[in-house]
């Protein structure tokens, strides 16, 4: 019998483990029961791996919401060097990477998540920037392909304005596309307060990245991640902003460090995230 789906369900992110073991028994052992599993290496897009996946969910109990697709190529997480590397956006490495996502987008359906996840990219802000369109395009390819296999296709945030993704979402006009929210994102890039875009493409978000982080102070690097409640994210307020707009996905914790300090901040921000997610629909019966 399929596990019922929670309302703001806390996850954690997932990958494929090192030693080719469950990589969910890590998640599992946080106490939640839902993950994103993120992965960069194309190698790994393998139906035999994908048998695994289900396998591995059901053995520990760990539903997949989501599977996060990276793509090949040389990727630079920087404000200088980010525009011409990340994402479908890039000429150069559009039509490889548009067919890397295809292949993330059939492992999805092997293992029955019901979505795909990327960065599109430094999306331009112009819809009259050469490079509009044929992003536009390549987007429109993925999310169709995505749309054949019955897979949503959700933008994660931070490296577009929340304008520029909701026009690119209103001028593809497809019903699979979705929003990956990441809260941290879309500070560290400076492109917005999280609150705020909510305001303008709340209505699409479907899944939650839960991280926090600091403004960029200067031009050329982002700004840095924090454990959550020690950034701009706004956790308190965030939560029960969701709720208003009607948002019932999963909020899964990203902490992009690794060791001790990360399985720290991950139980931490479990603690936290629950603690706000109770409070607020508590006092929504009220």
């Amino acid at each position: 019998m399929a596990k019922k789906k929670k309302i703001m369900e806390v996850g954690v992110l997932s990958r494929f483990a090192a030693d080719g073991g469950n990589p969910f028994d890590a998640i599992a052992a946080h106490g939640v029961g839902v993950t994103q599993l993120c992965n960069w290496d194309m190698s790994k897009w393998t139906p035999e791996n994908a048998k695994k996946i289900k396998r591995y969910s059901r053995d520990s109990g760990v539903r997949l919401a989501a599977v996060w697709a990276g793509y090949s190529g040389t990727n630079a997480w920087n404000l200088v060097d980010g525009p011409s590397t990340l994402g479908i956006v890039p000429p150069g490495t559009r039509q490889q990477r548009v067919a890397d996502l295809k292949l993330g987008a059939d492992f999805a359906s092997w293992c029955g998540a019901p979505a795909i996840i990327t960065h599109c990219g430094f999306i331009p802000e112009a819809p009259s920037d050469p490079l509009y369109q044929g992003t536009l395009d390549a987007i429109g390819e993925v999310a169709g392909y995505c749309r054949k296999l019955g897979l949503g296709f959700w933008f994660e945030t931070g490296q577009e304005t929340p304008v520029t993704l909701l026009r690119v979402i209103e001028d593809l006009g497809l019903p699979n596309l979705g929003i990956n929210f990441d809260t941290a994102n879309v500070i560290l890039y400076g492109k917005a307060n999280p609150l705020d875009a909510l305001d303008v493409f709340g209505k699409y978000v479907t899944n939650l990245h839960a991280k926090d982080g600091l403004y960029p102070t200067n031009g050329r690097e982002l700004g840095r991640e924090v454990p959550v409640g020690e950034g701009k994210s706004n956790y308190k307020k965030l939560i029960p902003r969701l709720h208003e707009i009607g948002f019932t996905g999963e909020i899964v914790i990203e902490r992009e460090i690794e060791g001790e300090q990360q399985t720290r901040d991950i139980i931490k921000t479990i603690k936290l995230l629950r603690k706000l997610i109770r409070k607020t629909l508590g006092d929504k019966k009220k």
